[in-house]
């Protein structure tokens, strides 16, 4: 399947380089740009607008053009993104923020949806949807150790140029690709671009599946968003030794998302997608509620490992419940997805970084445990609507 699918695996890992930079130099960054941490952190709120902006407004277009070109579009966005946050100063990290927002909520669904495509059983293709997932996840893993090493000789601005030409060369061997390809449905299957919002909440469990998405999401990616600065305040770990925790972090979250997206593509599942994305989500919000409050480095890192497991089993869960269940309309299923889960990374970080500057940490706690408990009422719901 990898063989198969290695064009949008490669793409899929090029897509959190940006993010893993400002996560690992978010220290730095704003002391670059003259702020505090939890001021510049803030800032990747404003993705969330563009975020739900352009993978909403999109969503049902998605599956009316070629995948490949849409993946191009994306990279290009990304490019353009991640050269702005090298700027440093406030407004291009506020205009890089707003970009990166909208080129994931391209680019995601258009890679996930291309490689669910290329297989016909919906158990296969939810396994090459989680596959991408799963790889953009191991980038998370790999890309502090990698990062780190060029980052010593150039720091984080030559990183994120360095993203900024990958993604655009990335943009036009995509492009090119996709030349003369048709779009995966035909015109006399096009519906009106309301009626295939309406095709999608009928969509058996879509509405609180996209709940579950984005309140995970938010958890999970506003936790990331200041785990350098907790482990630097707790530990005094410089960046260094974070790289280590941040791999740490990155393969718990790759190995939960392919063993689970793995084990749901088996035909004698003997735990349902509706019942692991229960587990997995209580699982979570035990793990966030503990994590700042753990007394010691290495409880601290074993919930760290445990908080990238769960969520990526929730993850798995997701994507393959709307990769079955939607049918022709995954790729805008998809969009929606991303849309939610990029406006939930964004406001992930600004909502813990209000909770951070008004409660220090037990108050980034409180407001993370209370998203992950309310995604776990919505996984509730996807259950009774099995």
């Amino acid at each position: 399947m990898a063989r198969r699918l290695w064009p949008f695996l490669l793409a899929s890992t090029v897509s959190l380089i940006p993010f893993t930079v400002f996560g690992m130099y978010l220290v730095p960054i704003a002391d670059t740009a003259g702020g505090s941490v939890a001021e510049i952190g803030g800032l990747r709120g404003l993705g969330g607008l563009a975020a739900l902006a352009v993978g909403v407004s999109l969503a049902p277009l998605m599956d009316r053009v070629a995948r490949e070109l849409v993946a191009a579009g994306g990279l290009a966005l990304l490019g353009i993104s991640a050269a702005l946050g090298a700027v440093g100063n406030v407004f291009a990290l506020a205009a890089f923020c707003l970009l990166i927002g909208a080129s994931t909520s391209i680019l995601a669904p258009s890679i996930g949806a291309a490689a669910a495509d290329r297989f016909r059983s919906p158990a296969a293709a939810g396994r090459a949807a989680t596959l991408v997932s799963a790889t953009t996840s191991a980038m998370a893993m790999l890309a502090a150790p990698v990062l780190a090493v060029p980052g010593l000789i150039w720091g984080w601005r030559g990183n994120l140029l360095a993203a900024s030409v990958i993604s655009v060369a990335l943009s036009a061997a995509f492009l090119w690709r996709g030349r003369g390809r048709k779009s995966p449905r035909s015109r006399n299957e096009r519906v009106s671009y309301l009626a295939t919002y309406r095709e999608l909440a009928r969509v058996p469990g879509a509405l609180p599946l996209l709940a579950v998405a984005m309140l995970r999401t938010a958890a999970f990616m506003g936790y990331l968003a200041y785990l350098a600065a907790f482990y630097d305040d707790k530990f005094d770990l410089a960046p260094g030794w974070f790289a280590l925790v941040w791999s740490l972090s990155g393969a718990s979250f790759f190995l939960g998302n392919l063993f689970a997206g793995r084990y749901l593509a088996t035909d004698r599942a003997w735990i349902s997608p509706e019942k692991l994305l229960l587990a997995g989500i209580v699982v979570a919000l035990i793990a966030v509620a503990a994590f700042y409050f753990s007394p010691t480095l290495p409880l601290t890192l074993l919930l760290t490992a445990l908080m990238g497991a769960s969520h990526a089993t929730v993850a798995a869960c997701v994507t393959t419940l709307l990769v079955r269940r939607s049918g022709d309309l995954r790729g805008s299923a998809l969009s929606v997805n991303a849309a939610g889960m990029s406006l939930g990374t964004f406001l992930g970080a600004a909502i813990g970084g209000l909770g951070l500057g008004l409660g220090g940490y037990p108050g980034t706690a409180l407001t993370f445990a209370a998203i992950t408990l309310v995604a776990v009422l919505f996984a509730l719901r996807v259950q009774r609507q099995e």
